[in-house]
């Protein structure tokens, strides 16, 4: 039972419904404003996945979130930075929870938030704010355009099932997508920071009608239903004279990724190989045909973890009171967004406590040294290592801070 809820037959479904898309905005820009970037799969042979645009003089860093038995499908997680330093694009993982009735409520999981509801995509952006420490500001209208794809892509997966699919004891599952906007501030240093907080939350209900029993004696099987959500937010911060210029700006050059359908393919063949294979196996057998990249998948469960943790504590403490506190404290601390984006991408942040500058590094390292150029680094866990000396040039030791550079 928990197997088969584990890998829905429902893979075409997610396919259709659209489950990754392309980023919202207007026609494209003039030639050499923006560059294309790639995130691959690292266990699909390293075959691209999403094509990224991305403003042609930012930073750019991203990684694919492997899915798990909450968020069944990848997911594009990156980081885009300005020149400065000062604007920039995070797409956070992607949360996901599960709940249900009859059998489906036994169903263990391991990498879900242990909700049993669907939330509404504005209240989620109200816990992400008060989640983030930042200011919610205003709920913010999503474009007529916007709303219009999301409802378009829900019609069309009902239309691919069928027919048919009205037939058997499980019903076609039953989609509804929500889509929000807030715009949300906070201060760094001496500049006060806008930004916009966007997502999307997909949820889907599939019934078991129930069965009549045709055995004497034997019970009749009762109804029951499974309810399945996901929700992913991007983020989007700019200095806040520069903020309207700089979003307007993301969108007429449309910024964010695109799915390659080459990879989308191969992912669903893949899927549904192993869907067909778990049902002819054992569950060990079909666990370890899940891994197929080990170390990437228990990384990003890590990643799941820390969030949901950080996520559970802010709705414990109440929305509204952390919502009144995310006001106050948002000058001073802003991590946590970062901090989910640099585990996603096997990073650390580190400064240098002489001049201030922070750098992104290789995480698992305990100590990181930077040489006087800022440019090449040294890191080691043996804490009495020292490069002075022994490699060419001056070398600095790093201090750990968070991913946005605060202690």
């Amino acid at each position: 039972m928990s197997q088969s809820l584990r890998i829905p037959s429902r893979l075409v479904l997610l396919a259709a419904s659209g489950f990754i898309h392309a980023a919202a905005g207007a026609p494209g820009p003039a030639a050499g404003a923006v560059r294309t970037e790639h995130i691959t799969d690292p266990t699909l042979s390293n075959m691209v996945a999403f094509d990224v645009t991305v403003p042609a003089k930012w930073h750019f860093q991203g990684t694919l979130g492997q899915g798990g038995q909450c968020v069944i499908v990848p997911f594009q997680v990156f980081r885009m930075t300005s020149p400065d330093g000062l604007s920039f694009i995070e797409r956070m993982p992607v949360l996901g929870w599960y709940w249900g009735t009859g059998p489906a409520a036994k169903v263990k999981t391991t990498d879900c938030l242990p909700l049993k509801e669907a939330i509404g995509a504005q209240d989620f952006l109200k816990y992400v704010a008060a989640l983030l420490k930042v200011e919610y500001v205003a709920d913010e209208p999503v474009p007529a355009e916007e709303n219009a794809r999301v409802q378009k892509s829900v019609a069309d997966a009902a239309a691919a099932l069928g027919p048919g699919a009205k037939a058997g004891p499980m019903s076609p599952p039953r989609q509804t997508k929500q889509v929000a906007r807030a715009t949300v501030r906070y201060r760094n240093g001496t500049f006060t920071m806008k930004g916009l907080l966007e997502t999307e939350v997909d949820c889907s209900e599939t019934t078991f009608r129930g069965m009549k029993s045709g055995l004497q004696g034997m019970p009749d099987t009762p109804s029951w239903t499974s309810n399945r959500c996901s929700a992913g937010v991007r983020y989007t911060v700019a200095p806040e004279n520069q903020y309207a210029a700089t979003v307007s700006m993301l969108n007429g050059n449309r910024i964010g990724a695109t799915a390659s359908p080459a990879w989308v393919q191969a992912w669903l063949q893949r899927s549904q190989r192993q869907n067909n294979e778990m049902l002819q196996r054992s569950a060990a057998q079909a666990n370890a045909q899940l891994a197929a990249n080990a170390a990437q998948f228990n990384h990003d469960q890590a990643v799941r973890q820390h969030m949901h943790e950080q996520f559970l504590a802010t709705m414990q403490r109440g929305t509204d009171m952390s919502m009144a506190r995310a006001a106050q404290v948002a000058n001073s601390n802003h991590t946590i967004a970062s901090d989910w984006v640099d585990y996603s991408l096997n990073q650390q942040t580190v400064r240098d406590p002489a001049t201030g500058q922070v750098s992104k590094v290789t995480s698992g390292y305990n100590a990181t040294w930077v040489d006087s150029s800022g440019k090449v680094s040294y890191q080691t866990n043996d804490p009495n290592a020292n490069p002075n000396g022994t490699l060419p040039g001056t070398w600095s030791q790093q201090q750990a801070v968070h991913g946005d550079g605060t202690n």
